[in-house]
């Protein structure tokens, strides 16, 4: 354990987090998500995971030290329910308030097509599989920047 990082937060993930640059892709995937094979084409080429029973936990986690690209519009994106794009179930509800919450503001998530996700997916720096078991708890966060002038 150490002090000030999220428990959740293992090795693997931490190195992951530390060499991600601005622009890069984190996908945070629910157990359904073909996880492993997009995790292999992916510049980190390897699956990490998050020991937490939901997308919301690991996106909060994540979230603590990792912060959002504020340049593009889509910084959070979610993988949007098979033809119905415009609903948006629980697990992504409850992430989308992680995301709010560690932003400190609102920042809503942007919905992408199923396969158009999994297209995004095999161009991230890494996935993190997570404990979610309800369907569409998939998402994909792009590193931001921390300004110079932030203090530790």
């Amino acid at each position: 354990m150490l002090k000030g990082i999220h428990p959740l937060l293992n090795a693997d993930v931490l190195y992951a987090l530390r060499a991600m640059g601005h622009g890069d892709y984190l996908v945070l995937s629910d157990t359904n998500f073909p996880s492993d094979s997009i995790a292999r084409q992916t510049t980190l080429g390897q699956l990490l995971r998050i020991d937490a029973p939901t997308s919301a936990e690991a996106a909060a986690a994540v979230l603590s030290l990792m912060p959002l690209d504020t340049f593009i519009d889509d910084a959070a994106g979610r993988m949007e329910v098979v033809g119905k794009p415009k609903e948006v179930p629980a697990v992504q509800k409850e992430v989308q308030k992680a995301i709010d919450k560690a932003e400190g503001k609102s920042w809503p998530l942007v919905g992408i097509e199923r396969f158009a996700f999994y297209e995004k997916a095999k161009g991230a720096y890494a996935v993190i599989q997570t404990g979610e078991r309800r369907f569409y708890g998939c998402f994909i966060l792009t590193k931001g920047v921390i300004s110079p002038d932030v203090k530790y």
